[in-house]
């Protein structure tokens, strides 16, 4: 997946300060989202490959075949999932700076969690006030 290219840096164009990555899976089997071990694993092994830092982690199991909500803070920003087993939905929020890289972390989550079909939008977070000199 292609970057979208940075903006010319301004005080009337935004300096991008971070890259944050939106995606919604459809059509994930329900057993695999409702599997907390799994999701957890997924999510780190996503940081990895995303060459993020984890600072703290928190998972949350509703209960057998139930979702499964998860946060890791990363030096870089956060990633957090939130699974609906039984609609075979999951809601992902990939936020990273730096030479964080969302697109390989998103694309572990793809490999594991298998979504028949994925949907995903990119907002540039920015500073209005660009580079002092």
């Amino acid at each position: 997946m292609k970057h979208e290219p940075l903006l010319e840096l301004s005080m009337t164009n935004p300096v991008p300060l971070g890259r944050h990555l939106i995606a919604d899976f459809q059509g994930c089997t329900p057993t695999v989202l409702a599997d907390p071990a799994l999701i957890e694993n997924a999510m780190l092994a996503a940081v990895q490959a995303g060459q993020a830092h984890v600072l703290q982690r928190h998972f949350h199991h509703f209960g057998p075949e139930q979702g499964v909500t998860g946060m890791l803070l990363l030096r870089e920003s956060h990633i957090s999932i939130h699974t609906w087993p039984e609609h075979g939905y999951a809601a992902i929020d990939l936020f990273m700076c730096g030479a964080a890289n969302a697109d390989a972390a998103l694309a572990v989550l793809q490999q594991v969690l298998q979504p028949a079909e994925s949907s995903q939008q990119v907002i540039w977070r920015s500073s209005i006030k660009g580079i002092a000199s």
